[in-house]
């Protein structure tokens, strides 16, 4: 039976102190970790098989497509389980490990691209092999996650609706990371409606063409895109920001040593670009920073310092000498 996106379990928000040189802030971290099947895009999954569900597009016994980089394709795999329907995961070589292991637990079946699509990552070559799987099939159908409203819908009346219930109002600024563009566009247009005084802030990374700039090599996961978002218009969100990999990595690796809290690198980012904000802007009080996934899929690659130094990241290793910002955990 289909499950409403917006009727989503709520997923913890969590305080963390951030000391500085210049202060102490305190930034909300909302979890998505401890949503279904580990991500935010869980969200998205339910969402992409209700538009499917709705249009008369799927049956008992069907097979799913999607392109996915980690975390949808682990999703849309239980999802689909959950309803009776196949799933195939369009991967390419930079997926986790981890993440890979939990499609296949969940009975995808994956299907690997190897060549990379010029513009800084698989995205293109992903999409290319979905097109061939599903153009002219009676048996498979694609979710298109990049194009279909359905994402940005599951996120402006599920995600942005609880964060504001859980921040009861004081949020002042809001962090999303951005790829396909579906959720920091849904949890816009719910903010630009209901709290309009609230800042909303995408973050990207270099090379990314999401928000228009230029393509290029880029190393995480879960955050740019090798096209520009479908969803995206300037009236959405009050600026963007990049944030460098090694800052990402940084935070990520600090946050977990310091707090026991452990995110991904698109959290990381976040919370990094979130750091950053608050000290051109110290009018803002009430930060919330909304982290997509666990750093527990990721520690094959973000978290091993083999990984770091192989990939030209070594400058995580040893992110901000004088031991500045500290993280602990609570408010202060």
């Amino acid at each position: 039976m289909a499950t409403d996106a917006s009727t989503a379990l709520d997923t913890p928000m969590v305080p963390v102190a951030v000391v500085h040189d210049t202060g102490v802030d305190t930034i909300q971290l909302k979890l998505e970790a401890f949503n279904r099947y580990g991500s935010l895009k869980a969200r998205t999954a339910v969402g992409l098989v209700d538009a499917l569900e709705e249009r008369g597009l799927v049956w008992p016994g069907i097979r799913i497509v999607e392109s996915t980089s980690g975390n949808l394709g682990v999703a849309l795999a239980g999802v689909a389980a959950e309803r009776g329907y196949r799933f195939t995961a369009v991967v390419d070589p930079r997926t986790s490990p981890a993440l890979l292991a939990g499609m296949i637990a969940l009975g995808a079946e994956l299907d690997m691209v190897t060549e990379d699509d010029g513009a800084g990552g698989y995205l293109i070559s992903r999409l290319r092999r979905v097109r061939e799987l599903t153009e002219g099939a009676t048996d498979r159908v694609w979710t298109d996650q990049y194009g279909c409203p359905a994402n940005p819908r599951a996120h402006e009346l599920g995600t942005g609706p609880e964060l504001a219930r859980q921040a009861g109002g004081a949020m002042d600024a809001v962090f999303v990371a951005v790829s396909t563009g579906g959720t920091l566009a849904g949890i816009a247009s719910y903010f630009r409606e209901h709290h309009p005084e609230c800042r909303v802030v995408g973050v990207d990374v270099p090379g990314s063409v999401a928000f228009g700039g230029p393509p290029g090599p880029r190393v995480l996961t879960g955050i740019g895109s090798s096209v520009r978002s479908q969803f995206l218009r300037p009236w959405m969100y009050d600026e963007h920001i990049e944030v460098e990999p090694g800052a990402a990595l940084a935070a990520c690796r600090r946050l977990a040593a310091q707090t026991g809290i452990e995110v991904g690198g698109s959290g990381g980012a976040v919370l990094a670009a979130s750091l950053r904000y608050l000290q051109a802007h110290p009018e803002i009080r009430h930060p919330v920073c909304l982290c997509p996934d666990s750093g527990s899929s990721y520690r094959q690659t973000i978290f091993d310092d083999d990984w770091l130094t192989a990939n030209g990241l070594g400058c995580a290793l040893d992110p901000w000498p004088g031991g500045a910002p500290l993280f602990l955990r609570g408010e202060l």
